[in-house]
């Protein structure tokens, strides 16, 4: 059942009459409510027909379509189209397809591309990593054209498990594709996808190793540690959650409303910012680079300490006191997190580990309303970590 859970059928706000795709919905309810057979009138089928003539067509080209929009256009619209209108052709072509042959509405309220996709993979209709490449091969379409090219494959296999999809949540991520706004679309597939839902309680242990972070779980010689790493560093300096390939490892919890939303949180900007310069840092060496009580104060007070020791002596020393208390002194989470980039490659360097699961909680709160003395009890810290460690 795809419509089980879909609230009835009406016009949004500033609309005065249904997408098609919601007046099926309508149009199968009330066929049920009047005792009719189990399918759709010949208003719907006949206009799913033309729906799938248009597949592969330029908007406005296909007559049989006209009859179907509900943006509508004026006088002068004719010399360039809408990109409401061009969205909405590739939504209702998108739709005859998923709807071809489906005995019941696949339009679904609700259900994002992210959330299908994740039924998708539990269903077990395909293997995690092929519905994975698929998803991900969406969400980096260049533009609108290559995006509906990856859809027009992906709803076929929706419509065989039995999956349906939010068309409206849809034509409007549609007609946002080429805009800014494109990052709030991908931060809400992504968060769909890995939402963990809410574990029974029988599958408790399980369930805790399912949330623990990709950095405790890490594996320096698994066979896919090359590649994982590699997506992780190809998300430094982007917007947290618009990573594709980063997808898989993310592990924060948040209210299903917020995953629907695309909502930027302080847990995901700091476990996306922890995620990157873990891989940063663990690249090029066979153990674990996550050690657990290292903070950033004691991981460059050992770095001071062995400057200390080698050939660059006091200057060296001093040029690390430096660049420590620069990031001691950051104003804000991403300001820490710009200089723990730079500090980074010398552990590395150097092989000295850094504990990951502070290093999260440090991002996440030091620049938090809520906690306004947080920063500073990370500054007293970390200064006395390091002093502690480049002296004994």
């Amino acid at each position: 059942m795809t419509t089980s859970s879909s609230p009835s059928a009406r016009p949004a706000a500033g609309r005065t009459r249904l997408f098609f795709w919601e007046e099926t919905v309508q149009d199968w309810r009330t066929g049920r409510e009047n005792g009719r057979r189990a399918g759709f009138s010949e208003y719907v089928v006949r206009n799913l027909r033309a729906l799938r003539e248009g597949v592969d067509q330029e908007a406005g080209t296909v007559p049989s379509m006209r009859s179907i929009h509900r943006v509508p256009l004026r006088g002068d619209d004719f010399e360039r189209l809408p990109d409401r209108y061009i969205a909405e052709h590739h939504t209702l072509t998108l739709f005859g397809l998923h709807q071809h042959a489906a005995s019941e509405p696949v339009h679904r309220p609700g259900a994002g591309l992210g959330t299908a996709c994740l039924l998708l993979r539990r269903s077990g209709a395909m293997t995690e990593s092929a519905v994975e490449r698929r998803l991900i091969a969406a969400a980096t379409a260049q533009d609108l054209h290559e995006l509906v090219q990856h859809l027009q494959r992906l709803v076929p296999l929706l419509r065989q498990a039995g999956i349906g999809l939010d068309y409206t949540r849809l034509f409007r991520e549609l007609a946002r594709w080429d805009e800014p706004d494109r990052n709030r679309v991908l931060r809400s597939w992504g968060l769909q996808y890995t939402d963990p839902g809410t574990p029974a309680e029988s599958d408790e242990e399980h369930a805790a190793r399912e949330r623990a972070p990709y950095w405790v779980t890490f594996d320096p010689g698994g066979p896919d540690t090359g590649a994982e790493l590699a997506a992780l560093r190809a998300g430094t300096g982007r917007e947290p959650g618009t990573v594709a390939a980063m997808w898989a490892f993310h592990r924060t919890r948040m209210a299903s409303e917020w995953r629907n939303k695309g909502s930027l949180t302080r847990d995901l900007s700091a476990e996306h910012n922890v995620l990157t310069l873990f891989a940063r840092h663990q690249q090029t060496h066979s153990r674990p680079m996550h050690i657990a009580g290292n903070s950033p104060g004691t991981a460059a007070g050992l770095l001071a300490r062995k400057a200390a020791m080698e050939s660059e002596g006091r200057a060296g020393t001093a040029a690390l006191e430096r660049r420590f208390g620069a990031l001691l002194t950051s104003a804000d989470a991403d300001e820490l997190a710009m200089h723990l980039r730079s500090f980074i490659p010398l552990l590395s360097q150097a092989g000295v580990g850094l504990d990951y699961d502070l290093l999260r909680t440090a991002l996440r709160t030091w620049d938090d309303p809520r906690r306004p003395d947080a920063a500073t009890g990370w500054r007293q810290r970390w200064d006395r970590d390091f002093h502690v460690a480049a002296t004994s």
